[in-house]
């Protein structure tokens, strides 16, 4: 009987399930989805059966500098994420602030436009079916913004105060993928709205 070496036995690799993190967050992606998906189908199902205006052409402007910082703010969280796995905590905290100070600009320019809107344009959320859609749709997503900007927040509290280390990276990139998948929400919603839409 001859033996095999031990370096010529091939391991076979150990399959692990994914964290509970991953997969709650995976959940939670596709329920949003199904939900962000019936707010977009309302909207292009609606679009142009107003027999009033503000018109979607009348009052949109398209918000380039605003989508330019939340597309650039994904880039930036994965920065954060690489950071933290090498534990360059120095690096993240940088690469998380920005993440969050991209968010919030973001934010306020969308409450820029409302205001626009509101005030000048005079379209609500009660003007017509154009803004019935629009508020909704885009609220939606401004909403899960909100959210993604309170957890950044925390997570940066956690970090400056030292109670966020590497070995929390796992949990920091569950995070970034609700953080992920706003920013892609976002370009159907600038697509469908801001350039079909008009």
């Amino acid at each position: 009987m001859t033996t095999v070496p031990l370096e010529h036995i091939e391991h076979e690799e150990v399959w692990h399930l994914p964290s509970r993190g991953r997969v709650a967050m995976a959940g939670l992606i596709i329920a949003e989805t199904a939900i962000f998906t019936i707010f977009v189908v309302a909207y292009v199902f609606y679009l142009g059966r107003d027999v009033n205006g503000p018109t979607p052409h009348d009052v949109l402007e398209l918000p380039i500098f605003n989508t330019v910082c939340l597309l650039s703010s994904s880039l930036f969280i994965w920065f954060a994420e690489r950071a933290i796995e090498h534990g360059k905590m120095a690096a993240f905290r940088l690469w998380w602030a920005i993440t969050f100070l991209l968010g919030a600009i973001f934010l306020a320019g969308t409450g820029m436009e409302w205001h626009k809107l509101i005030t000048h344009d005079h379209l609500t959320i009660g003007t017509n079916l154009f803004g019935t859609t629009f508020y909704s749709l885009v609220g939606l997503h401004a909403s899960h913004v909100i959210i993604g900007l309170f957890m950044l927040l925390l997570v940066l509290l956690f970090s400056l105060t030292g109670r966020l280390r590497p070995e929390h990276s796992e949990r920091v990139q569950v995070l970034a993928l609700y953080w992920h998948f706003v920013d892609a929400v976002w370009v159907v919603v600038f697509t469908v709205v801001y350039v079909v839409g008009r």
